[in-house]
């Protein structure tokens, strides 16, 4: 299943899978298998973050899978109480040894806190822990243009990915088309909308019948046509194998106007603004 999945390029001549899967609230024993299911079905993007209290769960499920550590690719992110400098070098190394891991293939600052203003000085740190080989490639969570531009005005150095919220009820066009200018890729959390009431609508029903496919296999598609890369969560192998199995259809221009016609501004599952949201 692994061969069937294509490879994206990042900015800085890495290339990462075009579907992952996500790790939020898979812990312990239950986490270990739901993780080792989903990379012996296929998965081989993993993503997790120091605030999921998992890296040492996706760690031991790494352990346990039969797939080698390097056909792996891991992400983990930095939390917002450790944006210092000195704080968050020291939290990218306890990250690795959480999860046992000699590199992260990508690592993420989780939250822009920009009430907290210290974003710059975690970015720092990420790209020196790159340059001293604790992690391949660097990259943010849910950052404006105006953070991202601080970033690389700052630092000389522009984030190869940022991961926002994007599903069809909050589709971010705007931001999207501004990562593809900048070279910078887009990774969709929550890509389902956390199986919200997306899931039952009719128009997405209709699109799902005709390609006789589900309704969570049309979305997921939505997103790697649109050149983002959805992070899916499930517990569950049979939903996992559904999730992943998306590349043997595609959407035609008029299911992709209908799915964007379901965004809407307050679309937001948690109305988190990065503007304002602060996370620690």
């Amino acid at each position: 299943m692994d061969k069937a999945i294509p490879q994206m390029t990042l900015n800085d001549g890495t290339s990462i899978p075009a579907i992952g899967f996500g790790t939020y609230a898979l812990n312990g024993n239950e986490g270990v298998h739901a993780i080792n299911s989903a990379i012996n079905i296929g998965y081989r993007l993993i993503d997790t973050a120091y605030n999921y209290e998992n890296e040492g769960t996706v760690g031991e499920a790494i352990r346990r899978s039969s797939v080698p550590r390097e056909q792996l690719y891991i992400t983990s992110k930095l939390p917002g109480r450790y944006h210092e400098y000195d704080k968050a070098v020291k939290t990218i190394q306890e990250s690795l040894y959480r999860a046992n891991l000699d590199y992260y293939d990508l690592y993420l600052v989780h939250w822009p806190d920009p009430k907290q203003g210290r974003y710059t000085e975690a970015w720092q740190a990420l790209i020196d822990a790159k340059q001293w080989g604790l992690i391949r490639s660097i990259g943010v969570c849910n950052f404006l243009p105006e953070h991202i531009e601080q970033l690389e005005r700052e630092t000389g150095v522009k984030p190869s990915i940022n991961q926002i919220e994007l599903h069809p009820a909050f589709n971010q066009e705007h931001q999207h088309k501004w990562h593809e200018e900048q070279g910078i890729l887009t990774e969709s959390w929550s890509p389902l909308a956390r199986a919200s009431d997306i899931l039952n609508d009719k128009q997405l029903g209709q699109i799902a019948e005709k390609h006789h496919k589900t309704i969570s296999q049309v979305i997921l598609r939505w997103h790697v046509q649109l050149g983002a890369i959805p992070i899916p969560k499930s517990a569950s192998p049979e939903r996992q194998l559904e999730n992943i199995t998306i590349f043997d259809f595609s959407l035609d221009e008029s299911d992709m106007k209908v799915i964007a016609s379901l965004s809407r501004p307050d679309g937001r599952i948690n109305d988190q603004d990065p503007a304002e949201y602060e996370e620690f």
